[in-house]
Parts: C-alpha cells; sequence; structure tokens
C-alpha cells in the first residue's frame, strides 16, 4: 500500500469516527429533547385537568363544564388524549379527541405512565396523576347520609400522547444523518485522495530522480520542492548527504592518487638501485653502500604503508587502546627532555599559561607520536636559531597543547587543508622539504581517537600554531596504572610531513 493511501485511509477512518460519533450524539440530544417535551406537554395537561375538579371535605368533583378545557379538543395525529376514572378504574370522562369505538375502552383500562402500544399499533405516551382529599380535610363518614351524587373519593387523571409524530421526526433526522455523513466522508475521500498525491508529489518526483540518478555525476542533485515543510527539508538534507558524499569520493581518489605515487617513488628508486648492483660484479663496499640506500628507502616505505594502513582504518576496525589519565603539563616538560639531542632540541620551549596538573584521559604514546608529529613539522618549516613553543593551558573544560613556530605560516587554503593526507603547500614545494604528507593526517587521528581536536592557525609571514585539545578528566592517575602497548600499525618513529 503506498504512503498516499495509507495516509488517505487513517483520515478516513478518523473521518468516519467523527461522523459516527457527531450523528449519535445528536440523535440522543434529539431523543432526548423531543422525550422531554412530550413530558413537559403530559405535565401541563395533567395540570389543566387538575384545575377542572374541585377537592373538598365531602371528595373529589368532576366539574369539566364550569372550566374551559383546552386539551384533547383536536384530532390530530400529534393531539394529547386524556380520560378521568375514580378510585376504582371505572371512566369518568374522555377527551373529545378519543374515539371511543377504537381507543376508549383500551385507554381506559390501559397503563398509567410509561409507554405502550395501541391496538392500531401506534405507540404512546401516558403519565398519570391521583386527586384526593387530604387527610386533613376529611370528615367522618356517616353511614344514614346519602352520598351525593358527582363526588368521588379519589380521581384519577391520564393523559396520553401520541409517539407516532416524534418517531418519524427522529427516523427523518436519523435518516438525514446517515445520508449527509455518507456524502460527507465520500466528498472527503475524494478531496483528500487527490491532496494526498498532490502533496506527495515532491517526494515522488525525488525518489524517481534518486532511482535515476548516476553516481558518477557530481552535480546530479534531487529536486528540492519550494513547500516550506518537511519535504523541503528532506530534499535540502538528503542533497547535502550528497554533497559529503561525493566529496568523500573525490578525496578517496585523490587520496588513492596520491598513495600510489608515493609508493611508486621509493618503490622505483628502490627497484633503480638494486638493478644497477645487479649489472656487474662490485666490490663489498659498493654492495654495503647499496645495501644501506635499499634499507633507507625501505624504512622509508614502510613508514607510508603503516600510516597510510592507519588512516585507512576506521575506529571500529583499529580500536582505541586502553588510556590512562596524566598531567598534561608535566608529560609535556618530561616528554621535551627526549627532544634534547635533536638539532633543533635547544629552540623548543616549554610553557604552562595556567597554573596547577591538567588531567586529560590520553594513551601517552600515541600521543607521543602525535606531538612528535607536529614537533617536526616545525623543525622542518621553522627557521634555525627560532624558537618553536609548546604551550599547554585550559579553556572552558579543555586541556590544550599549541606548537607555535616561526616559520611562513599558512595560507587559507593551507589552513583548510593542512589535515588532507598527501597535501604540500606550496611554501614546503618552494624549500624543496622532504616528507610523505601524512603526518599531520595521522596526527589529527590520533587526537580525534581521544575525543579531542587537532586545528591549525597563522598567516602568511607571521608562523603557524597548531593546538590540540582534549577533554579534561577529574580522575587523578593512580600508581598501578600501566601505559598499553601502541597499535602495531604505528611506528615507533614519527611520520613527518
Amino acid at each position: 500500500m503506498s504512503l498516499a493511501s495509507r495516509l488517505s485511509a487513517s483520515f478516513l477512518a478518523a473521518l468516519a469516527i467523527v461522523l459516527i460519533g457527531f450523528s449519535a450524539a445528536l440523535g440522543g440530544l434529539a431523543v432526548h429533547h423531543l422525550h422531554r417535551l412530550i413530558d413537559e406537554r403530559l405535565d401541563a395537561a395533567l395540570t389543566t385537568l387538575a384545575a377542572a375538579a374541585e377537592v373538598g371535605p365531602e371528595g373529589v368533583e368532576w366539574e369539566p363544564d364550569e372550566r374551559v378545557l383546552g386539551v384533547g379538543l383536536e384530532a390530530g395525529a400529534d393531539q394529547l388524549r386524556w380520560v378521568v376514572r375514580d378510585a376504582g378504574g371505572r371512566l369518568i370522562d374522555r377527551s373529545p379527541n378519543l374515539n371511543p369505538r377504537r381507543l376508549s375502552l383500551e385507554l381506559a383500562e390501559g397503563p398509567t405512565s410509561g409507554r405502550f402500544t395501541g391496538p392500531d399499533g401506534r405507540p404512546w405516551m401516558v403519565k398519570s396523576r391521583r386527586l384526593a382529599v387530604p387527610e386533613a380535610l376529611q370528615e367522618p363518614v356517616d353511614p344514614s347520609k346519602t352520598p351525593v351524587a358527582g363526588r368521588h373519593s379519589a380521581l384519577i387523571l391520564v393523559a396520553y400522547a401520541p409517539l407516532g409524530p416524534t418517531e418519524a421526526t427522529l427516523n427523518r433526522l436519523g435518516l438525514t444523518l446517515i445520508v449527509l455523513s455518507t456524502v460527507l466522508w465520500l466528498a472527503a475521500a475524494a478531496v483528500n485522495r487527490r491532496l494526498c498525491r498532490r502533496g506527495l508529489a515532491p517526494l515522488t518526483a525525488m525518489a524517481m530522480a534518486a532511482r535515476d540518478a548516476d553516481a558518477e555525476d557530481r552535480h546530479e542533485r534531487l529536486p528540492v520542492p519550494n513547500t516550506g515543510d518537511e519535504l523541503e527539508d528532506l530534499g535540502q538534507a538528503f542533497n547535502g548527504l550528497l554533497d559529503r558524499l561525493h566529496e568523500t569520493l573525490q578525496q578517496q581518489r585523490r587520496f588513492t592518487g596520491d598513495a600510489s605515487h608515493q609508493l611508486r617513488t621509493p618503490l622505483a628508486g628502490l627497484l633503480g638501485q638494486v638493478d644497477v648492483v645487479l649489472r656487474r660484479d662490485r666490490p663489498p663496499e659498493e654492495y654495503r653502500r647499496v645495501l644501506g640506500i635499499v634499507r633507507h628507502k625501505a624504512v622509508h616505505l614502510q613508514q607510508i604503508i603503516e600510516s597510510l594502513l592507519f588512516l585507512a582504518r576506521t575506529e571500529a576496525e583499529a580500536g582505541r587502546p586502553e588510556p590512562e589519565v596524566i598531567d598534561l603539563a608535566a608529560w609535556v616538560s618530561e616528554h621535551l627532555e627526549g627532544w634534547s639531542g635533536h638539532a633543533r632540541g635547544a629552540d623548543l620551549k616549554g610553557e604552562a599559561s595556567c597554573p596547577g596538573p591538567l588531567w586529560v584521559r590520553v594513551h601517552p604514546l600515541l600521543l607521543a607520536q602525535a606531538v612528535d608529529n607536529l614537533l617536526d613539522n616545525a623543525c622542518k618549516y621553522g627557521p634555525p636559531n627560532t624558537s618553536i613553543i609548546v604551550r599547554t593551558g585550559r579553556q572552558a573544560g579543555l586541556a590544550s597543547l599549541a606548537v607555535e613556530d616561526q616559520g611562513e605560516g599558512l595560507s587559507t587554503e593551507g589552513q583548510a587543508r593542512a589535515f588532507e593526507p598527501f597535501y604540500r603547500a606550496p611554501e614546503a614545494a618552494r624549500h624543496d622539504q622532504r616528507g610523505v604528507g601524512l603526518g599531520l593526517a595521522v596526527a589529527r587521528r590520533i587526537v580525534t581517537a581521544f575525543g579531542g581536536t587537532l586545528s591549525a592557525q597563522g598567516d602568511l609571514g607571521q608562523g603557524s600554531r597548531f593546538t590540540i585539545e582534549l577533554p579534561m578528566s577529574f580522575v587523578p592517575p593512580t600508581r598501578d596504572e600501566v601505559p598499553a602497548d601502541p597499535p602495531s600499525e604505528l611506528a615507533a618513529e614519527s611520520v613527518s610531513d
């Protein structure tokens, strides 16, 4: 079943429930109102009849001739009827519109309250009232005294209302509600079906465009309706996803091409050296020299392959090593001591912008790999005898580690693409700086694995700054924490840019 059909079915089911409930409620109110009107008419008729009787100490006297009775005069189908009985149930009087040959006996002997069906099959509503002398006005009965004619110990006044016209009205109302509800439901079904198809037409168009889309066409997008609703949001979100997918695909293709080029260069040099040395017999010193070159190129090739493997794996595949809590400020000071033997070791300076420890949860060896890559990058692009500052601090619950150099800086494009694999800034090409262009990419991957960020800042001619920001941990380290071994895909030595 299509989405339009499901929406139409849901709407029509809800509309049917509403129409049925409305019709039932309206019918119930009509029944209650009309029956209440009949009951009020019967009460009014009994009050009128009671006014025609005189209640005295000697009994109840029926005197219809002395008072004008406006009840039961007309013989219409909707007019009231009435009868008067004595205490023994004997008929005393009746309304003029009561047919004596058809209904007088049955009405006179019928029930005195409730609803019943007459001999002609028509329904009636009956209500009665008893008139008797109150005990306070009753006189002692004198057996020797002759009873007064026309006086009774009690009278029973009974009024009858025909229900035929009321039920006919209710039947017409019910039929009208059924017909009107059916017509409204059918009209709503036709309109709703058309509106659903019209409203979902943009979704259908997007589905057709998605089926016919070519994965190789980077400019093809879904048609986005200008409706200002969820469909427009869906189209924009899907097109945004396509933009990101195409960008990722281009990055993968560029990465594959750069990787093949980077791998081909050391392999070609390695094979060339081997081919040269195998052309003729050479002295042992020549073999040692060539083997040294082969080893150097093989190490370089190993670094490239291990970095590519690390970048190619997802976090789930690579796995995150077991971290430990360290004081970042103290760790940086200890780590810089290991660079004292480097040619630029004297230029490295550590600074802390805030006092106190900076607790972070990291893997120290992996963090050392990332920081070494940043330091090696700063040493290559910063002029000799210029300071390279490693600054630690905290801000908004984050611990920061920034490596600042006084090199040529980064352009806007360089800041945006600095962490792309194999990206080489034009400044590096002009200075003929050697490297494979993977160090910063590996550093960002390591920092991201710790839940942190690595960013690049700096203008051309004013040096550059690479900042690592890590979530701070409020759990101090314990003595028995032992650092876990680093992943096998990372080499112990840094991968430089």
